[in-house]
């Protein structure tokens, strides 16, 4: 994980400064930029740690590799106590009876050398090398698809934030048409139901303003739930008492055959697909080594202790001692197992064709995927410079509006819909550049490279 070293570093700082000043009851707000959301997301976000888990438990298969190639080597040790009671009756009319007390001791060592078994070890070398890799890509793929999520909802926040701030500007247009229709009302010159209406939008604004305000608290939850900013173990102390950027940046300069350059060979997903073609030739080869023979090394040491207390016979020994090393070959040769080997390479084969269709529909997938987003990154651009433009006219018509309103010379309907129109350009507008940052960062998560 060295591409996220630098992440990493940063979010141990972030991390301590957001809960030290959270701990110590600091009232003023902590900035907390995208680049920090970033880092703490890449430090304890729980989606990146369960594929690390995953992603660990196939690296320590694969430092077992080697062990395939070794020979394996047992012990065994045991004793046993006997005791029996004898009576023997001899030929020449001899009796002897009694009780006869028994101890066995046994131990031996085993070793046995696989030589050669159709090539499988090296299948399962080689296997284990490709589930490592595997499991770096799982890991690559699942901090890409993190990282969008921490970006698009960082920006809705910012988005919503922006929204706030149209509301407390549309406000103060309202608060100063509701102090010009009282003023007529008060000269004679306005009617109530004007300046009742302008309270009643003022009011309504009002209420727009805390339902924007609790909207941003929850969306702020949300990203804490996405970047998990509390280590684990402990309980969550990071409440949503911190500050976002007032700007949504764009990249305006990506293009089609920027994104289109090395597609396949960036992309996780098909990273991901190709490796599985590759694990899937290599249980393919893993089976059809069942169909040779298996030649084995074999070799023992083993030694047996038998001690008598009495010897009713005198021709029976009181102490039995023997220890002896044998080695030799052994091969196991497949003759008939119902076709099964055979079920099997089939199966396996499938298996590879099944990853090959799947790859090519996933290939197909994302070059469409690629089209579609960068069309609705265009459309969104073009919205966006229309919407910046269209903003410009429709402050420029309220402030035209409202000062021929305290001339007399517009109506309060007039100034009404200047009003209106300007709340839409601001909704349109906010809602373009972030519409137009999700385009960007959906086009970047296809390429796979939002995290370097």
């Amino acid at each position: 994980m060295h591409m996220f070293k630098s992440f990493n570093v940063r979010a141990g700082i972030v991390l301590a400064v957001l809960l030290t000043g959270l701990s110590v009851g600091v009232r003023a707000q902590q900035m907390l930029t995208l680049e920090d959301a970033i880092a703490i997301a890449l430090e304890n976000n729980y989606d990146i740690r369960l594929a690390e888990s995953d992603s660990t438990l196939l690296g320590l298969d694969y430092s077992y590799r080697n062990v395939v190639f070794l020979p394996r080597l047992n012990a065994t040790a045991g004793t046993v106590w006997t005791s029996n009671n004898q009576q023997q009756e001899f030929t020449d009319g001899t009796e002897r009876k009694g009780d006869v007390f028994t101890n066995n001791i046994n131990a031996a060592v085993t070793l046995n050398w696989t030589l050669f078994d159709g090539l499988k070890m090296f299948a399962l070398k080689k296997k284990a090398e490709e589930y490592t890799r595997l499991g770096s890509l799982e890991i690559k793929n699942q901090v890409v698809n993190t990282v969008a999520e921490v970006i698009n909802t960082y920006y809705i926040i910012v988005r919503q934030k922006q929204q706030l701030k149209a509301i407390e500007e549309q406000m103060s247009v309202s608060q100063t048409r509701v102090d010009l229709s009282k003023r007529k009302l008060e000269i004679g010159l306005g009617t109530r139901t004007e300046y009742l209406q302008s309270e009643i939008d003022l009011n309504a604004q009002k209420s727009a303003k805390l339902h924007q305000e609790t909207y941003i608290i929850e969306l702020k939850e949300r990203l804490n739930q996405r970047i998990n900013p509390t280590p684990a173990g402990q309980e969550n102390v990071m409440n949503t008492d911190y500050e976002v950027s007032d700007t949504i940046p764009i990249n305006f300069d990506l293009t089609l055959d920027e994104i289109r350059q090395k597609l396949e060979e960036t992309n996780p997903q098909l990273l991901l697909g190709r490796k599985n073609i590759d694990i899937a030739g290599l249980s393919l080869k893993e089976i059809k080594a069942e169909r040779y023979p298996v030649v084995q090394f074999n070799s023992a040491y083993n030694f047996s202790l038998t001690n008598n207390d009495v010897a009713l016979n005198p021709f029976l020994p009181l102490t039995n001692q023997n220890s002896g090393f044998n080695y030799g070959f052994s091969a196991a040769i497949p003759i008939l197992n119902y076709r099964n080997t055979d079920r099997l390479i089939k199966q396996a084969e499938l298996n590879i064709g099944y990853q090959n269709l799947l790859y090519a529909s996933e290939r197909s997938q994302l070059h469409l995927n690629v089209i579609n987003a960068y069309n609705t990154y265009e459309l969104q651009k073009e919205a966006l410079a229309l919407e910046e433009s269209n903003i410009l006219l429709a402050k420029e018509n309220v402030s035209i509006t409202l000062e021929t309103y305290k001339l007399g010379s517009a109506t309060f309907i007039q100034l009404r819909e200047a009003e209106k129109s300007l709340e839409d350009a601001y909704d349109r507008l906010i809602a373009a550049r972030y519409n137009a940052k999700l385009a960007e960062t959906e086009l970047l998560r296809l390429k796979g490279e939002l995290v370097k």
